[in-house]
């Protein structure tokens, strides 16, 4: 695969950055493409090992050195081909996925590894620029009707796949438009919108029908789609955000981050109105949780152009390096720092907030901090610690609550009668994605708990396919690691 001598020749490359002074003035995305000859040289980087276990680290199974080959050797559109032959949308984990096919990478073990995220993003895009990405509707369809329910990447993944098996799919969404959080969630400087409307458009076309400003469970009742359609997959993500419960946790300015991201998605799209407008103007801003969330609450942050940016995050400073406990081809918990906290952000560790400050009309004006330490215990989870004496006060006049999601809404899993496990997530076999309710089928974040966007892909793909097999009795859709041999 590749060059045989590449990976010698060649250093790992990825696409620059605008510089941060002109990409904080706007909200569109910033990396500066690649020449086509880094690109090939970066392909030609493969190497022809033996196992690649960039397959088992990718959860979709994608057949990486395949479409690595194919770039170096310059034969684009065979790369597309291959790539979408696992994946429905590389435009949306190109973009955002961590990539835990390049920790697998066995040319990580001892060099930088294969940018394999780059590389596939600049796949599909030079598919979508040559044309080659054309609705394909089914020649013949089955007259069965499947409802999917939400539109992030689970439940489109889901309905193309049905789509494709010649099934007619309806998806329900509860926003205005369709993207679950691709679309009211990830801030448009990672992903412009238009993305996602040119990969509807095409979903459209093949003959998929979308219902938004329909919330599932409220606007019309989950029993009524049992009696609608013949079969329901549940791809409504984990939506419930985890709380801070500590005192002043209710005043003015201490926000849930999807809620800020959500509102500025908005605004970039048009929406000039909002009942409790969000801003960081000339704030001093604290994010707290480390993670994606939390680092796209700081981009945003310095875009609306907040006074100062903090990030606070309660575990200790991770090592660049990959940790002795956490054996490659395994996914290290190592540092990671984003785009945006290269913007200017300042990064606190081992830091627990203990109380927000108000002022007497109800307002954040500040915060009260302990440093914290993990006192770690043999065969036991370590131990959170207070140092004694390192109480801090901060002025903040917006908090941004990123610390992640508990589980599922419960509201169609009341209605019908669905089983959840501890977490709040509905309850569905791997085996077959089925709940405790035939017909009824879960996927993605909804299933089995907050995750990463490829994940939610894989889910849906793969519920789509035992969907299609309870319909017509067995199904050609593939499973993980598998082309696509669509029913036609």
């Amino acid at each position: 695969m590749g060059k045989i001598t590449g990976f010698l020749e060649f250093d790992r490359k990825v696409e620059e950055y605008a510089p941060v002074e002109e990409r904080v003035k706007n909200y569109k995305e910033f990396t500066l493409p690649m020449k086509e000859k880094e690109l090939k040289d970066q392909g030609a980087r493969c190497m022809d090992c033996g196992i690649p276990f960039c397959h088992s680290g990718c959860p979709l199974g994608n057949l990486i050195p395949d479409f690595n080959d194919a770039v170096y050797r310059g034969k684009w559109e065979k790369a597309a081909d291959i790539l979408h032959a696992t994946n429905n949308f590389p435009e949306f984990t190109g973009r955002l996925c961590p990539a835990p096919c390049e920790e697998a990478c066995v040319l990580g073990i001892n060099e930088d590894p294969v940018s394999i995220e780059n590389i596939e993003k600049n796949i599909v895009e030079t598919a979508f620029k040559k044309g080659w990405i054309e609705a394909k509707p089914p020649k013949n369809r089955t007259e069965k009707k499947v409802a999917v329910v939400g539109s992030g990447p689970a439940g489109l993944a889901a309905a193309q796949q049905l789509n494709r098996a010649g099934h007619w799919v309806t998806v329900f969404e509860r926003d205005e438009k369709p993207g679950g959080l691709l679309r009211y969630g990830i801030p448009d400087f990672k992903m412009e919108k238009h993305i996602i409307d040119r990969r509807l458009e095409v979903l459209e076309e093949e003959g998929i029908e979308f219902i938004c400003n329909t919330h599932i469970g409220k606007d019309l009742e989950a029993s009524q789609l049992k009696q609608d359609f013949d079969a329901i997959v549940l791809c409504g993500g984990a939506t419930v955000r985890r709380n801070l419960p500590i005192k002043g946790s209710d005043l003015k300015g201490v926000v849930q981050a999807m809620d800020f991201l959500s509102q500025n998605n908005r605004r970039v799209d048009g929406v000039k109105k909002f009942d409790g407008e969000i801003l960081a103007t000339n704030k001093n801003v604290i994010v707290i949780g480390g993670g994606d969330t939390g680092s796209d609450c700081i981009g945003t942050s310095f875009r609306q152009g907040a006074k100062s940016v903090s990030n606070f995050e309660i575990m200790p400073m991770a090592t660049t390096n990959r940790p002795e406990d956490q054996p490659w081809p395994f996914w290290p918990m190592r540092l990671r720092t984003s785009s945006s906290h290269k913007e200017g952000a300042e990064r606190f560790f081992s830091i627990s907030t203990k109380e927000f400050i108000g002022d007497k009309e109800g307002n954040l004006k500040g915060l009260i901090t302990s440093e914290v330490e993990w006192i770690k215990q043999p065969g036991k989870r370590p131990v959170l610690k207070e140092v004694e004496g390192s109480e801090k006060e901060w002025k903040c006049e917006l908090a941004l609550l990123a610390l992640g999601f508990t589980g599922s809404e419960m509201t169609i899993a009341e209605q019908l009668g669905l089983e959840a496990d501890q977490r709040t997530n509905i309850k569905a076999e791997e085996t077959n994605y089925q709940t405790n309710v035939p017909g009824v089928f879960a996927a993605g974040d909804q299933r089995r708990g907050q995750s990463l966007i490829v994940w939610a892909i894989s889910e849906g793909r793969q519920a789509a396919h035992h969907v299609d097999t309870y319909l017509m009795g067995s199904s050609e859709l593939p499973l993980k690691g598998e082309g696509d041999l669509p029913r036609v």
